[in-house]
């Protein structure tokens, strides 16, 4: 694999915005030309075809052509691999959209400064550590997958039901981004467990898996109720999105914990 293919895989983000830019081209007639269109998915197919071909241009599909530097080969041989330094380190920074993307709900009930991705994704890794142990389940996975559970939404954004995005469409494009991101961290055990931690959450298939899909609705609502406490807010209907939706005894008792201290304090 060349210097150039591998660069790409590991810094495809800083090239294209994943969410805004449809396009990028350059018309020089000496410069090499990199054109895509909307979808998101050509970015990724252009990525894993790129990490896989030793030839000396690529062109993917009819609308990505690729012509690498006019330098020599021996040059390009004497390049160094991206290190995992440099393929972790691009991996945090496409994070790094986790801390500034508020969450879409609040933002649309006028919350006053909102809490991010991230802030929701690390009380629950709290909630997971703090959790009564329960036989035979794995707490630090928990706490794994609360971490990682929304990850993907560093690209696709917080995609809320009122976006009138279908459910199937929605997991579609976070998959994809999901394996956009797992390429940029540059394979290998790390991406592949965390691809495997967000693949169970969503799908919901462990005893870990519920816990959790139980701590993300409890999360919602704790932050609900602050928000009705700080800023006068009436959020009811979170909490009655939530009613009746809770798998575990953990969060179902957890849930009536917040809702009698919305009673009293009401």
């Amino acid at each position: 694999m060349g210097s150039g293919s591998r660069a790409l895989v590991c810094r495809s983000a800083s090239l294209v915005s994943l969410i805004v830019a449809p396009s990028l081209s350059t018309t020089s007639s000496t410069t090499p030309q990199l054109r895509f269109k909307s979808s998101t998915s050509r970015l990724y197919r252009m990525a894993a075809t790129e990490a896989s071909s030793s030839s000396s241009s690529v062109t993917a599909g009819d609308d990505t052509t690729i012509n690498p530097p006019s330098s020599s080969a021996a040059n390009a041989n004497e390049r160094p691999p991206p290190s995992s330094a440099s393929c972790a380190i691009d991996f945090l920074s496409l994070c790094h959209r986790l801390k500034t993307t508020k969450r879409a709900g609040w933002v649309k009930r006028d919350v006053k400064d909102p809490e991010s991705i991230a802030d929701h994704m690390y009380r629950m890794g709290l909630m997971a550590l703090i959790a009564s142990d329960i036989p035979g389940l794995d707490r630090d996975k928990c706490i794994k997958i609360a971490i990682v559970h929304d990850i993907a939404e560093a690209i696709v954004g917080d995609i809320t039901p009122s976006d009138g995005i279908s459910k199937e469409e929605k997991s579609r494009r976070e998959r994809e981004a999901l394996d956009h991101m797992c390429k940029l961290l540059g394979g290998g055990s790390r991406a592949q467990e965390i691809g495997e931690l967000w693949l169970e959450y969503e799908e919901n298939s462990s005893p870990e898996a519920k816990i959790v899909k139980d701590l993300d609705k409890v999360e919602m609502i704790l932050q609900a109720l602050e928000y009705e406490n700080e800023q006068g807010k009436d959020l009811d209907e979170f909490f009655q999105s939530t009613a009746g939706k809770f798998q575990t005894e953990l969060g179902k008792a957890w849930a009536l914990e917040i809702a009698s201290r919305r009673r009293k304090e009401g």
